[in-house]
């Protein structure tokens, strides 16, 4: 794919949604790095049940520690392996509290120490939090790099280097979530929505999908 088709691609995603942001929901670098840790392997809507219930009563690191891992994983045990993921987060404050002032460090290599944050987490993070223009590569992103011909790569970190390289600096901060999003809502995994997607005169897909006959 050359660079103006690519370019094409993000102002077409622009024009249809100027300031994009996470489904999940925030409203504190902490409370955002423990949604993302918590969506692992589940879906937005099920984290955002479990911290609507959860943050009125614990959404900072000592009030989460105070909680408790048992506590803790009776809140969001609806969510896929809650047993670990509150063993990451009870250990997690420990080490914000003892290391960092209580607060969510701005860089990476810190936030890659914590447990349960990888490359992944540690990226959106940065980027909707302190507004750094990383990309975070999940299976909806991978795919959709992949798919168009935005950005393909053979694994997660190949994409993200790939969209990092070809992603215009203007596009940068918010194409992760324009990604996420097409590939969440359009660009599906099993049937993408070909006839109705913005950017398919663009996409190099060859299986194109057409409407189904009413």
């Amino acid at each position: 794919m050359n660079a103006a088709k690519r370019r094409a691609i993000y102002e077409t995603l622009q024009s249809l949604d100027p300031h994009p942001t996470t489904e999940l929901e925030y409203s504190t670098p902490f409370e955002l790095l423990i949604a993302v840790m918590l969506s692992a392997q589940a879906t937005d809507v099920s984290v955002n049940k479990a911290t609507r219930k959860l943050y009125p009563l614990a959404n900072t690191p000592q009030a989460l520690f105070d909680l408790g891992e048992e506590k803790l994983s009776d809140h969001i045990k609806t969510i896929g392996l809650y047993r670990t993921k509150a063993k990451n987060v009870i250990a997690t404050c420990r080490i914000l509290l003892d290391l960092h002032g209580g607060e969510v460090p701005a860089n990476r290599e810190a936030l890659e120490s914590l447990p349960g944050v990888g490359r992944k987490t540690a990226n959106v993070v940065l980027n909707t939090a302190f507004g750094q223009p990383t990309i975070a590569v999940d299976t909806h992103i991978f795919r959709v790099a992949n798919r168009t011909g935005l950005a393909p790569g053979k694994d997660v970190r190949a994409v993200e280097t790939g969209l990092e390289k070809f992603t215009p600096p203007e596009f940068r901060q918010d194409a992760h979530h324009w990604l996420i999003l097409h590939g969440r809502y359009v660009c599906k995994a099993r049937s993408p929505l070909c006839w109705q997607c913005a950017i398919e005169p663009l996409c190099e897909f060859k299986p194109k999908t057409r409407a189904p006959d009413v």
